[in-house]
Parts: structure tokens; C-alpha cells; sequence
């Protein structure tokens, strides 16, 4: 069954507005807005080639204490800058009903960027990280599935350093990020 959200759309706030809202992580944020450098002329051309559309929306389910928001959602801001699509954010905690549509291996895991037409049928989503860091957790929710086990803490806790290692130095992740949602475009 299509997943169909017209009533969240004009509902969520503006990419801005999330950025000067932020009570946590602001400028680390703004650092990796900042940061932002198209990798390649044929993804930069791809984007601005999305310009010509106008069927698309896109609502991005996120909360600024999160650290996949704060590494990825500046990249996404870009490309969808880029591309002049309709961007609003959702903020997780006001917006359980959209997030527990796009659960992540049953988890409430942000960001969530969810790509719709203009009528709010949703066509694809991407996050709550790369697929190359996402594995990292699939693979760590595989191993320990007891999250009442004596140990799962602190071998989340180095989950999170694999997750963060896995992201690579600086930037290396805003390129993939951008080739995993240009492909996922190209399928609509």
C-alpha cells in the first residue's frame, strides 16, 4: 500500500528555520553546511537539472540532538537547494506518526528524507545514514538483539565509534551521500 502524506505537507518548517531553531549541535551544523563542495560537475548538473520539475516535495524527518542529522542533512540541504525542490523539515518528536511509517529495522532513526509528488504519495526515501554506515548497524542489531542484555551499552557504545569511523574524515561522506540520493531521484 502507497504511504500518502498531503496532510504533512505545508506543515513542517524551512530548512532555515530548522538551522536557527537548533538548541543543539548549531554549529557543527553550520560547519558542515559550510563545508559542502560538489564532488563532481555531473552530480552539481544532475541537481540543477531537477529545477525543471515540479513534481516533487520533500519532507525530512529530524532532531538536532542527532548525530546522522548533524553529518547528513547539510549534504541534503545542498542537493535540494540545488534542485529548488519544496523542502520542509518534521521534527521527530512532534511527528511519531510520520516516523513510525519509515522505521529503520523497527527503530525510530533520523533523518528521513521522504521524497513525494505533489498530491503527497510518497515515491522513495533515503537515511538515517549511508548505506556503507548503515551496514555497520545492521550488522550490530543482528549480533544483539537482547536490548536489556548486562553488555548491549556498551557494545552500542562501540557501535557508535564503528558508525563514526565508517563516515570517514571530514567530508568523505557528503559524495556518497549525494550519488545515493541521486540515485534514488532517477528512479522517479
Amino acid at each position: 500500500m502507497a504511504i500518502h502524506l498531503a496532510d504533512k505537507l505545508d506543515t513542517g518548517i524551512s530548512p532555515q528555520q530548522f538551522i536557527d531553531g537548533m538548541t543543539k549541535n548549531q554549529e557543527e551544523f553550520k560547519s558542515g553546511y559550510e563545508q559542502f563542495a560538489w564532488e563532481n560537475e555531473s552530480d552539481r548538473e544532475f541537481f540543477e537539472s531537477l529545477k525543471f520539475r515540479d513534481d516533487l516535495r520533500v519532507l525530512i524527518l529530524a532532531a538536532d540532538w542527532c548525530g546522522d542529522v548533524v553529518r547528513n542533512v547539510p549534504v541534503v540541504f545542498h542537493a535540494l537547494e540545488t534542485a529548488d525542490i519544496p523542502t520542509e523539515v518534521l521534527i521527530l518528536e512532534e511527528n511519531f506518526d510520520v516516523m513510525d511509517q519509515f522505521l529503520t529495522m523497527g527503530g525510530r532513526s533520523v533523518p528521513v528524507v521522504i521524497f513525494t509528488d505533489t498530491g503527497g504519495y510518497v515515491l522513495g526515501k533515503w537515511g538515517p545514514r549511508p548505506e556503507h554506515v548503515q551496514q555497520v548497524m545492521v550488522r550490530f542489531k543482528q549480533e544483539n538483539p537482547d536490548r536489556e542484555a548486562p553488555d548491549y551499552q556498551e557494545k552500542m557504545t562501540e557501535c557508535r565509534k564503528e558508525l563514526i569511523a565508517a563516515y570517514g574524515e571530514g567530508t568523505d561522506h557528503h559524495a556518497v551521500i549525494i550519488k545515493e540520493l541521486r540515485e534514488l531521484i532517477s528512479g522517479f
